[in-house]
């Protein structure tokens, strides 16, 4: 097998599917990328046995083969060479079958490489697919960072580390949860089902995606399987096995008919509460809320008898009310709140809060209250 490519059409690529390669493998395999070339051109996969990602590059090859060649080594020394170099990738023996070794040069440059068996490379394979729709990269994306920071990390209940899509007619919905919040958004999509379909991504695939997807228009493929998910552009192929779990019930979680709603500008309640957060306690970062009409104050203090005070002017017409809240949880749900006015929508000091943006419905956020 020998063929040559341009540096930037094999760099680009292999950063894309790089993320799934990890640094401590039980199978050494697992350290490498499979490069397949074909006069089509040449697609490099990754996989870590969870999830597998191929990336395609269209070139002139004549050459007809695969080998396999050590991720971070490989990625290395592309990015090392000059921009404009064209690299030349040969191999000794059959590396397909049993291994060898690869040589890599580019212009005076020499890097001699060690591989195994491109044979015994894992693959997912094809699976079943149950469903099939499609969605543009930028609203999947969006579905996906306005939800993620949600997740529940490392927790017993293993479906709770994942991020729930719901399918259902005309629309997807992304929840996700760790128990203390709520985040959740819907997005446009073409699918057709009979009923709402839920699957769970596990956090990995959660990230990739999110480091993967671009905020354009163009469409991706969306398969969905018994057992795994796959999504596919004209030039990546991304396969994730999925949570095999029940995702708790979110719709008992959201509030519904809370009767004391506020609204107030995003940035500036944001402002004040990254403020006041200063002085919370480290350990618990709780914050008390204190809403009167036209105006929310805010207070913390911390074991060292320090205190931070803010108040901020909002529209509230309603009683007075007391109640507790983790800081950093309002703070991330007023982040991932993309308009410039938001409304809190309260029912009393023991109900949850629903935190949505003005004009924007779709998307909402609860954060569950704490003890003063």
């Amino acid at each position: 097998m020998k063929f040559s490519i341009p540096r930037e059409n094999l760099l680009k690529p292999l950063q894309l599917v790089a993320g799934v390669v990890e640094r401590r493998q039980t199978l050494p395999i697992l350290s490498n990328v499979l490069l397949k070339a074909s006069q089509e051109g040449l697609s490099i996969i990754a996989t870590d046995l969870e999830i597998e990602m191929s990336a395609r590059t269209s070139f002139d090859c004549s050459a007809e083969g695969s080998v396999t060649l050590p991720a971070r080594k490989f990625i290395d020394i592309c990015r090392a060479l000059p921009e404009q170099a064209l690299i030349e990738i040969s191999t000794e023996g059959n590396a397909e079958e049993s291994g060898g070794r690869a040589v890599m040069r580019s212009g005076k440059s020499r890097f001699v490489l060690s591989t195994l068996p491109a044979a015994e490379f894992p693959n997912i394979g094809s699976f079943e697919n149950l469903l099939q729709f499609s969605i543009s990269q930028t609203a999947l994306k969006t579905l996906i960072s306005s939800t993620s920071f949600a997740m529940a990390q490392q927790d017993i209940r293993y479906y709770l580390n994942g991020l729930l899509l719901e399918v259902a007619n005309g629309r997807v919905r992304a929840v996700a949860t760790d128990g203390h919040r709520l985040a959740l958004n819907d997005a446009s999509a073409e699918v057709k089902v009979s009923e709402a379909q839920q699957i769970i991504l596990p956090r990995k695939a959660v990230n990739e995606l999110s480091r993967l997807l671009d905020d354009s228009d163009s469409p991706v493929d969306v398969q969905i399987g018994s057992n795994h998910i796959r999504l596919a552009t004209p030039m990546l192929s991304f396969t994730s096995k999925l949570i095999d779990g029940r995702f708790p019930d979110y719709h008992r979680v959201v509030p519904q008919n809370g009767d004391k709603i506020v609204t107030s500008d995003r940035e500036i309640l944001k402002q004040a509460l990254v403020r006041t957060s200063i002085l919370s306690n480290e350990k618990h970062r709780s914050v008390r809320l204190m809403l009167t009409k036209g105006s929310l104050r805010l207070f913390a203090h911390n074991p060292e008898q320090e205190q931070a005070e803010e108040e901020v002017a909002v529209d509230y017409n309603g009683f007075d009310i007391e109640i507790g809240f983790n800081v950093n949880y309002m703070v991330d749900a007023l982040s991932a709140i993309s308009t410039s006015h938001i409304r809190l929508i309260l029912t009393d000091p023991n109900s949850c809060c629903l935190i949505q943006g003005v004009g924007k419905e779709d998307c909402k956020y609860v954060v569950m209250p704490m003890r003063l």
